[in-house]
């Protein structure tokens, strides 16, 4: 597939997918939305310490890069699980330049790292902040009560609706401890449904620049 690297309305970059007409994040602003979606959404409505974290769609590395970042601003342990089919290059990473874009020098070791390191091997990547990661389809999840908090960042379900489906989200419950929640960037009814089909409680949220509104849900 042929990527491309664009810049989105709040000045950030994101990669594109030509092929299908899909940005790995909004074109209303890539960071905006990581922060409103998956930080003031998720990170920030959860009060775990230390809080266990499974991002569905590690990508550009944009969403654990801020968690990091946001991690160490409010002094919280993180555990960090990036899961990820299609790795990015590293030259897409230096195009797309978050460091610079979030004013995050300090950072800059760490962001690399997390990118380069082996798959499958917990890294700590500062005192505070454990991260690992796996190169494996979302489908093929099998975890158990473990994470506090999914940032659900798939694809959209216009180009990829088997992501989508309620036995994948019946895998992202079961992988939830009690009370965990998973934040997504989607609003669709179809998605919706299909969380509430295998027991999660779902709410409606003011979504990110560009969007109406986004679904978070919650394990009972």
């Amino acid at each position: 597939m042929i990527r491309k690297i664009i810049t989105t309305a709040d000045g950030s970059k994101t990669i594109k997918i030509q092929d299908w007409e899909e940005q790995y994040h909004s074109i209303h602003g890539a960071v905006n939305e990581a922060y409103h979606v998956f930080i003031d959404k998720g990170f920030q409505y959860l009060t775990n310490e230390p809080i266990n974290i499974l991002e569905i769609g590690f990508g550009t590395g944009l969403n654990a890069l801020i968690t990091l970042i946001e991690a160490d601003k409010t002094s919280r342990r993180v555990d960090y699980t990036g899961i990820e089919a299609f790795p990015v290059t590293e030259e897409e990473i230096s195009q797309l330049d978050y460091i610079r874009t979030l004013e995050a020098e300090t950072y800059r070791e760490a962001f690399f790292e997390m990118h380069m390191c082996p798959w499958g091997i917990k890294t700590k990547l500062t005192p505070r902040f454990s991260f690992n990661k796996y190169k494996i389809d979302f489908r093929d999840i099998s975890d158990n009560n473990l994470y506090d908090l999914i940032y659900f960042d798939a694809f959209g379900a216009r180009v990829q609706p088997e992501l989508w489906t309620e036995p994948v989200f019946d895998k992202m419950y079961k992988a939830l401890t009690k009370h965990g929640v998973l934040v997504t960037y989607s609003a669709k009814g179809s998605v919706r449904r299909a969380m509430q089909a295998v027991g999660f409680v779902v709410e409606r949220l003011p979504g990110p620049p560009g969007k109406r509104e986004m679904l978070r849900a919650l394990k009972v």
